[in-house]
Order: C-alpha cells, then sequence, then structure tokens
C-alpha cells in the first residue's frame, strides 16, 4: 500500500503527462465508480492540463500571439510536465517560463522570445504583488549622518529590474495592441534596453533607464549599501535618481547591517 505521499506523486506525474507507463501507475489505484479508471484519469487530466495552459496564457499573451496558439499550446504542454504548479495560486505558475523558452530549439528562430516573456512574468509579478506602503521617508530622516552609507533598501514586491539586447518593451506593446505597422517599425538592432516594471495606483508601468541609472537601481535593489552604489556611479545625477526612487515608492524598508564600518 503506498503513502499519501507516493500516491499524490503517482497521480500527479499521470496527470501531467500522457505517456502510458505513468498512466498505468496511476491507474491501478483509481476505483471505477461510473466511469472506468482511464476515462476517469483522462478527464481530470484534461481539466488540469487544460487550466494551467490558460494560466500560462494569461500570463504570457504576447509570447502566446508571437508563437501562435497551436505551438504556445504545445509548448505549454511540455513546460507543464517538467513544472507543475508549487501552489494553488495559479498567477504564480509559469514563473520559469522565460528559461524553459530560451532552452527550447523550436524557439531559437525568435531571438527575442525569451526576454518578452521574462517581461511578461515582470509585468504579472507587478500585477498580483501584494499591496504594501512605500518607504516612510520621515524613517530616513531620523538617521544620523554617519549611517547614511551602511543603508540597504528593500524593494516594492512589483518591482523588477530587466536587461534585453533587443527593443522588447517596443514589441511587447505593438504584440498586445496588435499594432502591425508599430511591429513592422521595430528595428531589432535598437537595443539593449534597460527596464523598470512597477505597479502604480491604477497601472503597470514599463519604463525605459539610461544605463547607469538602471545599473544604481539594481545595485541598490540587490541590497548593495547606499555607500557603495553611489560609489560606483561616479555620474553626478545618483542623487536624483535616489531621490526620485524614493519619492516614487520603490522601496518598502530599510535596515543597516550590524558590524558594517
Amino acid at each position: 500500500m503506498p503513502s499519501l505521499l507516493e500516491l499524490q506523486r503517482v497521480m500527479c506525474e499521470s496527470l501531467l503527462d500522457e505517456a502510458t507507463g505513468a498512466n498505468d501507475a496511476a491507474l491501478q489505484h483509481i476505483v471505477a465508480s461510473g466511469f472506468a479508471p482511464a476515462q476517469r484519469l483522462s478527464i481530470h487530466r484534461n481539466t488540469i492540463q487544460g487550466t494551467l495552459a490558460r494560466a500560462l496564457g494569461l500570463s504570457y499573451p504576447a509570447v502566446r500571439w508571437i508563437v501562435g496558439v497551436e505551438l504556445f499550446d504545445c509548448v505549454a504542454q511540455r513546460f507543464m510536465r517538467l513544472h507543475a504548479p508549487h501552489c494553488a495560486d495559479l498567477n504564480a505558475y509559469g514563473g520559469e517560463f522565460a528559461d524553459f523558452l530560451q532552452c527550447l530549439e523550436h524557439a531559437a528562430a525568435i531571438a527575442y522570445l525569451a526576454d518578452v516573456a521574462r517581461l511578461e512574468w515582470a509585468v504579472n509579478r507587478a500585477l498580483h504583488a501584494p499591496q504594501v506602503p512605500a518607504l516612510d521617508l520621515s524613517q530616513l530622516a531620523a538617521l544620523v549622518s554617519d549611517d547614511h552609507d551602511r543603508i540597504r533598501f528593500a524593494a516594492h514586491p512589483s518591482l523588477s529590474l530587466l536587461h534585453s539586447d533587443y527593443p522588447i518593451d517596443a514589441i511587447w506593446r505593438a504584440v498586445l495592441q496588435r499594432d502591425d505597422t508599430a511591429m513592422a517599425a521595430i528595428d531589432l538592432a535598437d537595443g539593449p534596453v534597460d527596464l523598470l516594471v512597477r505597479r502604480r495606483v491604477d497601472e503597470i508601468e514599463v519604463l525605459r533607464l539610461v544605463e547607469p541609472e538602471w545599473r544604481f537601481a539594481l545595485a541598490l535593489v540587490d541590497g548593495q549599501p547606499l555607500g557603495a552604489a553611489l560609489g560606483a556611479q561616479p555620474n553626478s545625477q545618483a542623487p536624483e535618481w535616489l531621490a526620485r526612487h524614493l519619492a516614487e515608492g520603490n522601496f518598502i524598508s530599510f535596515y543597516l547591517r550590524a558590524g558594517e564600518p
């Protein structure tokens, strides 16, 4: 008699994979009641696979349009066999899809596809990120000047930073707007682009940053001390960039690591 965990694993493999061996392993644990075990398994498999494919399609609408519905569904089937959901929230499903596309031979002909998927996942994260208040700037004002260089910020959960060799923001917008003229006018050589994605009160923003500002923001998001991030930017605009990030609520908290000089 298999344990509950073993039974769950067998069922998961069977529901996400139509290989005969996996089916046989699950069928012996299914009771025939109105339908044969194979029919009952097929009903659940179709429901689960269809649900996961729709979830991926909602998270990656531009990718789905670029490759076409039929190919996208085939790729989704392959993806879900390797990446089962880890929680019941389908908005959190599919974070590995861009890396999967990057390694997929059939997607190699569309060089920018994986990066468009990364942008779409950042948009999805921003859309579904928890509501968290921005950093109270009065807390920063209360610090003594000797602590300023040791500040490490925590980014808002809706914020992502992306780099691509291609103008993926222009591609993404043109695809979602079904603007064939805009799509035809895109020059892939117009990259690279450095993007900031975040949720504002009533919209998701996808913004291009100049490369030095993007690297400065990346250093702060990665948790580097403020002094080090400023020191790595000889550009005199860095304090202005910091002020704008703080004013726009891109950080939610800060801390001072004990023992740092």
